[in-house]
């Protein structure tokens, strides 16, 4: 760790916290000081500092309302990591960027649950949550000096084939087509299976999944989706309902396209592909010689196909870009930090509100519905 390096929190000690956020951040350990790991049970956090002291040996162990006030009030803790049961999220994030410091959401579909509260209460009465989330955070920023920095952890916008995608977008001409197919395998093996928050919101696992591939599919296109029509369907009754959807699109620029996912399929196959004047983009999920990754593939109008491989490091460089930010920000204390748009917590809200329209659309049977602008 370097001399003065921005000191950390982290806020949840489930799954994700202890097979992703400790092994990433091991990889950049350099760049900060993680002081201590929070859960709601004493169990649950020594669980997870344990893991953690292989890699950060003086990490403290917090856990209950005291556990939470000691990070909340100790001013050397200048980030958090908020990494909790969907439900809890954002009034945690809230409270800990009241309290002066900047915070780092894991999985932006937890805003969902804002958006689309229960059967009792559709989706369309309950989105103003969210803006009411987002005026508390303006209110918060209006009165501390330095505007604390909340960011949404959408680790697509951060992957290397996403970003190479990017730039070969200007290649393939005008855009004609857009296709994401997702086929997922959500089984019973899965650790994510029995995840009780996941089952007690409604769109259970389309919500969870499916805001990543959104996210994937607005950095690639580089405009909005403005309207959505969609049918979705219950067929894994051991899954939450709706476990199937299907949608048409409409895009800023024109261009409209499909969205398709299933959730447990037998056979896993995530891709998205765009189709040009000029030349066709796509990018599928898979592994090479071992490495677990996505391939980039790119069909020119001279028939030629050009493929590179990338590994997955998205979350790591998420986390690296949170580091560099909360730093830069300190170090500018008083005023207000141009943070890293990628983890914009209003990019996290636009992903949101395409699923959202599209399983508004899927209980209309179908019915056009606009997107939701933030």
């Amino acid at each position: 760790m370097e001399k003065g390096a921005a000191q950390i929190a982290i806020i949840g000690a489930g799954i994700f916290v202890r097979t992703q956020y400790i092994p990433r951040l091991s990889e950049i350990s350099h760049l900060f000081n993680l002081k201590a790991i929070w859960s709601r049970s004493e169990e649950s956090a020594r669980g997870a500092v344990e893991i953690a002291r292989k890699h950060f040996p003086e990490v403290e162990c917090k856990w209950g309302d005291n556990g939470l006030d000691e990070i909340i009030h100790d001013h050397s803790i200048i980030g958090v990591a908020v990494v909790l049961a969907g439900q809890t999220q954002v009034d945690f994030s809230l409270r800990l960027l009241k309290a002066g410091k900047h915070v780092l959401q894991d999985m932006p579909h937890v805003l969902i649950r804002r958006l689309v509260g229960s059967e009792e209460k559709p989706a369309a009465a309950s989105i103003s949550e969210l803006e009411t989330a987002l005026s508390s955070y303006e209110s918060i920023c209006a009165n501390l000096p330095g505007h604390p920095i909340w960011a949404v952890a959408e680790n697509y916008r951060f992957e290397p084939a996403f970003a190479e995608c990017k730039k070969l977008m200007a290649d393939i001409g005008d855009m004609m087509s857009v296709q994401v197919i997702i086929e997922g395998s959500m089984s019973s093996s899965n650790p994510y299976f029995s995840s009780s928050w996941r089952r007690n919101f409604t769109g259970g696992f389309i919500l969870d999944m499916g805001v990543h591939f959104i996210a994937g599919l607005r950095m690639l296109v580089g405009c909005e989706i403005v309207s959505v029509s969609a049918m979705t369907s219950h067929v894994d009754t051991t899954l939450p309902p709706p476990d199937n959807i299907s949608s048409l699109f409409q895009l800023e620029n024109g261009c409209s396209g499909v969205f398709v996912m299933v959730v447990s399929a037998r056979l896993p196959k995530i891709v998205w592909r765009i189709v040009g004047l000029k030349g066709t983009l796509q990018i599928e999920r898979g592994n090479l010689d071992g490495r677990h990754g996505y391939l980039v593939s790119f069909y020119g109008s001279d028939g030629q196909n050009k493929s590179s491989f990338f590994s997955f490091s998205g979350v790591t460089d998420e986390l690296k870009a949170f580091i560099h930010d909360i730093s830069q920000a300190t170090v500018k204390n008083g005023s207000a930090y141009e943070a890293e748009p990628r983890l914009s917590f209003v990019e996290g809200a636009r992903d949101v509100a395409v699923l959202e329209a599209m399983l508004e659309s899927g209980a209309r049977q179908g019915a056009l519905v606009q997107v939701k602008k933030f």
